[in-house]
């Protein structure tokens, strides 16, 4: 296995267009690191530039403490899982997997041609021991001699990961593999990944658009927008010290509530919630700020003296083992309120408009600068 290092790494396209912008990360030998962020973030840029799909035009990238800006993809000892799963429909699982050793040892070139026919023979035996070795790995071995067309998406999957695993390559890329799956199998191919991992120990980057996928999945999260990068921690802290507004909106489902306020006299007043009170250095400061709850931090007031803002009931979404209470407070701003199912008839006992006293516990509070990226203040 490798590290893989990110220093300053960049890619602008003709015309200027930057798609990623300053990259630094040091993914550890043998880490999980998942790049989350929407559509267009830069996150599948910065993995084909790790893979040598894309050139890099700025920084430099390490793998295995070698620098490898100008050395072609073919030797830079790293296997890429793609989302379209990029099978040959014509050769069976058996030679799909063993497709790149194959052209492995074509790559060889003359000394590859004047080998011996025993020397041959043994590395068409050593293929077929890679390729066996990967296919019980992943509970394939029944498939080897199927086409494409006879699989499963979940087996099509295995198939493409087994193509990277005969590789033992240094560093796994995987592209979004998953978002092709249904919701089911998307979870079942998620723990087989999990569990692949810690069984290799191996270096894996991992692209999604899909946060809870991320959060499961990766030992760090590199939450990306706009081609930079807004954090990169544990899963556990992305979600409970979010570094901005970005990333504390992104990471979490339903997103984090936000309602915008003004510091007065050492109090945040938001519109339609009571003054609250704010100590260190946020008492002296005046001027705008967004103050951020968690949908399952916010609950229903038991009286008045608890109340912290009052909203207007506007839907009650029934999720099975939980319900999403959609409110509007004052100044049209809306929130999200999760709770257990236990608590589904009486707020469906509700009727819409009606305006009931919220609190949450100001432990569970995030602050944060005005605008889309403001960061986070304490």
């Amino acid at each position: 296995m490798a590290t893989v290092q990110f220093e300053a790494v960049s890619k602008t396209y003709p015309g200027g267009v930057r798609a990623v912008e300053g990259v630094e990360l040091l993914v550890e030998d043998g880490e999980f690191v998942v790049l989350v962020g929407p559509s267009g973030c830069g996150k599948s840029t910065t993995l084909r530039m790790v893979a040598g799909l894309e050139e890099i035009t700025g920084g430099t990238l390490r793998i295995g403490g070698r620098v490898v800006n100008e050395v072609p993809g073919r030797d830079r000892d790293v296997a890429m899982v793609f989302q379209n799963y990029a099978l040959y429909p014509h050769l069976s699982v058996r030679q799909n997997m063993a497709f790149p050793l194959e052209r492995r040892r074509e790559h060889g070139g003359l000394l590859a041609r004047l080998t011996s026919g025993s020397a041959a023979r043994e590395e068409d035996a050593r293929i077929a021991a890679e390729v066996e070795r990967a296919a019980q790995v992943l509970g394939i071995t029944a498939l080897l001699e199927r086409k494409p067309s006879a699989l499963s998406g979940g087996q099509r999957q295995r198939v493409a990961v087994g193509r990277a695993l005969v590789r033992r390559p240094a560093v796994f890329l995987f592209d979004e593999p998953l978002s092709n799956l249904d919701a089911k199998l998307r979870v079942e191919m998620r723990a087989e990944l999990k569990a692949l991992h810690q069984r290799l120990g191996a270096t894996m980057l991992y692209v999604t658009h899909d946060q809870e996928e991320a959060m499961t999945l990766g030992d760090r999260l590199v939450v990306m927008d706009g081609g930079a990068v807004q954090q990169c921690a544990s899963p556990r802290e992305v979600y409970e010290r979010p570094s901005n507004r970005f990333v504390a909106g992104f990471v979490g489902t339903p997103s984090m509530n936000f309602l915008e306020g003004k510091m007065e006299g050492g109090r945040l007043q938001v519109p339609g919630a009571q003054p609250l009170e704010l100590g260190g250095r946020h008492r002296e400061r005046g001027g705008g700020l967004v103050l951020g709850v968690r949908p399952d931090a916010l609950r229903r007031a038991q009286g008045a003296e608890e109340a912290m803002l009052h909203a207007r009931v506007a839907l009650v979404e029934d999720l099975g083992d939980r319900c999403d209470i959609r409110l509007e407070v004052e100044g049209d701003q809306e929130l999200v309120a999760r709770r257990p199912a236990s608590e589904l008839e009486s707020w469906e006992a509700l009727e819409a408009g009606t305006v009931v006293p919220l609190t949450f516990d100001r432990e569970e509070a995030h602050l944060f600068e005005p605008g889309p990226h403001g960061v986070r203040c304490g």
